[in-house]
């Protein structure tokens, strides 16, 4: 027969509270109340699901008093422990309590498996962070102020309601010896409704490391998304509501409070943190970089509520899980940018762009640094303590001067900033490539003013600053300048020094041929050569119309419409008017024409391509 009684104590003294009177009282009392309610169920096997509630609203009363009952054998049994261990009395006051203790237990099993909808973590959450009092039983002697009381949500009122009767039926057992039966149907109920919860949010159970190694990576990618949508909702709902639940209905031992959220939980968390970890450790590739720091992202932001939720002892694999998926997570992602950055120094294609355009290296690199800057707080924190390692010191220009405001500090900004470094130094070579010097010029000018833009377009600028940005658009001005120099240079030198100066016929005529020879040349060539940005364009074209066309019409106007007009081949000497040259000149650019002597490049595929 069980008993709640370890040691007995010192024999009582005349100054002891109970007398025989009271104790019989007591028993007598308790016998009253207890074989009421078990008359009601009788059969042992009956389902616990099948009896008539103690714990109804209609019974608030009666389930009161047959707690208070309860505490009033316990004081008798120990009394009576004291005195004889072997009395009657004692017997019988230890078979009252064991039937008590059969009717809590069947309460307690069918208040947990009732009232799912007001046990739910989302309600307990809701009820804790509204209700700071939630914790007192419903069977305190005080009672809730009815207008307080009928401000809260129904739902509310019957989650305090029920956790209550949870707690108050918990207390009695644990109380009365009868932790292990209390534990066992709460750990049995709960567990179940966890991990429930957990599947209906998507987290998968038994996928380990060797599954994961073996995935495509769509395959992979769709699971990781499933990851994200479920771990806020795990988290700050699921084990925070169990926690909750745990730590109100068995405020009355720490120990017991720990075992059933640690039996309950635990299991289910060491699945959802081992996930990153797993795919941390998987094949490493550049297009799974954003969906690790995702992962990363997630697990650092809800660590401080890791922590707390899993602050027990027993639930430090939990933590040190989560720990240890950010370790790895972080280690992937210094692995992926050392990769990325090998990755631009070796990039090898010896095909040019077509008319000078976007390499799609440029695209590729940019549009990945800008989706990097989305993540600068990640990365601060991921390479915070990850120098970058060079084998000569960045130059000023490219960095800004140290006593700049604009300059470049930062970690993060230190580390974008030499990956778009990287990529120009390549490009330089790149360039070297095209036969045409001119177009050489007109590739960097293109190229770099992309990576303008991307970096004025995205977070890059906030990473950057204003001071890089117009450091690296006055390099644009000059690729672009250069580019006029080489591209035009016959068709500058064709032009008079001074158009309006009187010269001999012959020079005039020396003059228009050299300058449509050197004009038609250009144009042929450069028909086939492309500007990409609009506004660079225009400038292009402003610039070269300012250099050309009024030296040109001055000295057009002079010479091409009067005195060579008599001369029988004038028409084909003096091809263009300045009205002409206009037209030809804002056809350019457009890569409408072709060049031979520029191959066709194959295009980098991929998400950032674009």
């Amino acid at each position: 027969m069980r008993t709640i009684f370890s040691k007995s104590p010192s024999p009582p003294t005349r100054h002891h509270t109970f007398t025989e009177s009271l104790i019989e009282e007591n028993i007598e009392a308790a016998e009253l109340s207890i074989t009421k309610w078990d008359s009601l169920y009788g059969d042992d096997h009956v389902s616990y699901c099948n009896i008539a509630s103690l714990f109804s609203e209609n019974n608030r009363d009666e389930a009161k008093q047959y707690l208070s009952s309860i505490k009033g054998l316990q004081k008798a049994m120990r009394y009576l422990a004291s005195l004889e261990s072997t009395s009657d009395k004692l017997v019988r006051a230890q078979t009252l309590m064991q039937t008590a203790m059969k009717r809590l237990e069947r309460e307690f099993y069918q208040i947990l498996k009732s009232n799912r909808n007001y046990l739910d973590p989302e309600s307990v959450s809701n009820h804790s962070s509204s209700r700071p009092s939630v914790s007192r039983s419903s069977f305190s002697d005080s009672e809730e102020d009815g207008s307080e009381n009928d401000s809260i949500p129904e739902v509310e009122r019957g989650s305090s309601a029920v956790i209550a009767d949870l707690r108050a039926i918990a207390e009695a057992m644990i109380s009365a010896g009868y932790a292990k039966e209390c534990f066992k149907i709460y750990r049995t109920i709960r567990k179940s409704i966890v991990d429930e919860a957990l599947y209906n949010l998507g987290v998968e159970r038994n996928l380990g490391f060797q599954q994961i190694q073996k995935m495509e990576w769509e395959i992979l990618e769709v699971k990781i998304k499933h990851w994200l949508n479920a771990v806020k909702g795990a988290v700050k709902t699921v084990f925070y509501g169990e926690r909750l639940l745990c730590d109100q209905v068995f405020a009355i031992s720490s120990s017991i409070r720990e075992s059933c959220f640690t039996d309950v939980s635990k299991e289910g968390a060491l699945a959802l943190f081992g996930f990153p970890e797993n795919v941390a450790k998987s094949k490493k590739a550049p297009e799974k970089m954003f969906r690790i720091l995702d992962l990363y992202e997630a697990v650092s932001d809800l660590w401080p509520e890791i922590e707390s939720i899993f602050s027990f002892e027993s639930t430090s694999t939990v933590r040190s899980t989560a720990v240890n998926s950010l370790i790895r997570l972080s280690d992937a992602v210094r692995t992926m940018l050392t990769d990325f950055e090998m990755a631009i120094q070796k990039h090898s294609s010896k095909t040019t762009v077509p008319g000078g355009g976007i390499h799609p290296l440029t695209r590729y690199v940019m549009n990945y640094i800008s989706f990097l800057a989305d993540y600068s707080g990640v990365l601060s924190d991921i390479i915070a303590d990850w120098p970058l390692q060079i084998s000569s010191p960045l130059p000023e220009s490219y960095f800004g001067s140290p006593d700049k405001e604009e300059s470049i500090s930062s970690p993060i900004s230190v580390r974008l900033a030499w990956l778009i470094l990287v990529m120009l130094c390549k490009l330089d070579g790149k360039a070297e490539m095209y036969k045409d010097v001119a177009l050489s010029y007109l590739f960097l000018a293109n190229n770099l003013q992309y990576v303008v833009n991307k970096v004025r377009q995205s977070n890059l600028k906030l990473l950057l600053g204003d001071n890089w940005v117009t450091k690296h658009e006055q390099k644009v001005r000059k690729y672009a300048a250069n580019y006029e120099r080489v591209g035009w240079s016959k068709v500058f030198a064709a032009l008079p020094e001074n158009p309006t100066a009187e010269i001999p016929v012959d020079q005039v005529i020396e003059h228009f041929r050299n300058f449509n020879s050197a004009f038609e040349e250009a144009y042929k060539k450069q028909t086939s050569w492309v500007v990409t940005d609009p506004k660079l364009r225009d400038e292009i074209k402003l610039s070269l119309a300012r250099r050309i066309g009024p030296i040109y019409k001055e000295f057009f106007d002079k010479y091409g419409g009067v005195q060579l007009m008599k001369e029988m081949w004038a028409k084909t000497l003096v091809r263009y008017t300045p009205d002409d040259l206009r037209n030809y000149c804002s056809d350019l650019f457009f890569g409408s024409g072709s060049s031979g002597s520029i191959s066709s490049s194959s295009r980098l595929g991929g998400r950032y391509s674009r």
